[in-house]
């Protein structure tokens, strides 16, 4: 794994993070507050949290006013899903591998 995949696996792996992210996701741009309304948390946690998702390239922020406004950057899920799969690929082999040992064992 490379330093990038290690970011975003750390950032998803805190269940408060993971919650926000998917608010993100599901309701789209939100600012701190509602996040922190959202989050049940104290405003500089969340802003923490919102810290860790930036650095691994799941959120992106934008400033109007004094507002800060963070949207999900979904794409950023990627390297997950490119793992996802390979580990699914190979479970896969491994598996029909038993199988086809098994069925061999039994003739």
């Amino acid at each position: 794994m490379n330093n990038h995949q290690d970011a975003l696996f750390r950032s998803l792996a805190d269940p408060t993070r993971r919650a926000i992210f998917e608010q993100l996701c599901k309701q789209g741009e939100q600012t701190v507050g509602t996040l922190t309304g959202f989050a049940g948390v104290a405003q500089p946690t969340v802003s923490k949290h919102l810290a860790v998702l930036k650095q691994a390239g799941l959120v992106r922020d934008r400033h109007e006013g004094r507002q800060t406004h963070y949207s999900a950057q979904v794409q950023a899920l990627a390297p997950l899903m490119d793992w996802t799969k390979e580990m699914t690929n190979f479970w896969e082999a491994r598996l029909d591998a038993l199988e086809n040992l098994l069925t061999r064992m039994d003739q």
